[in-house]
């Protein structure tokens, strides 16, 4: 990175989930379960493999998985900027600690949309808290 740019803190939302580790893994790392309390996506838990997640508002953003660890870790390149990574820790049988962060920001940068990256920092920063603390605390409650 040029060091003319500055680096703008991560994304960070982490929360207890009472479910074992293998189903909030399964929510993470599916196709499936990522449309359930994200976005829609051709996601595949593959090391590499290339896909995209379809937004309402923006339509489809390239993504490639970057780190495949099974059923700890997850991270995938989203878009030209950002990384996103799940991490997952087994509290005990019933409980998982889920940790999203979400880094790549720097403040100099624009989005592919043309938006200054510390404007959608913020934005993205309350969806984080929302897509977390509800879709997914609902979803992981919904899945038997």
């Amino acid at each position: 990175m040029a060091s003319s740019h500055s680096t703008l803190p991560e994304i960070r939302k982490s929360l207890i989930l009472q479910a074992p580790i293998d189903k909030v893994w399964q929510a993470v790392a599916t196709a499936e379960g990522l449309k359930a309390w994200w976005m829609d996506n051709t996601f595949e838990a593959m090391d590499g493999h290339e896909f995209v997640v379809r937004s309402p508002q923006f339509g489809e953003s390239p993504c490639r998985v970057t780190e495949l660890d099974p059923p700890s870790r997850l991270s995938i390149d989203w878009g030209k900027d950002w990384t996103l990574t799940f991490e997952l820790e087994k509290i005990e049988e019933e409980a998982t600690r889920f940790t999203l962060i979400h880094s790549g920001w720097d403040a100099d940068a624009q989005t592919e949309f043309g938006q200054p990256h510390p404007i959608v920092r913020g934005i993205m920063d309350g969806g984080w808290e929302k897509i977390v603390h509800q879709n997914l605390v609902d979803y992981i409650g919904s899945v038997v």
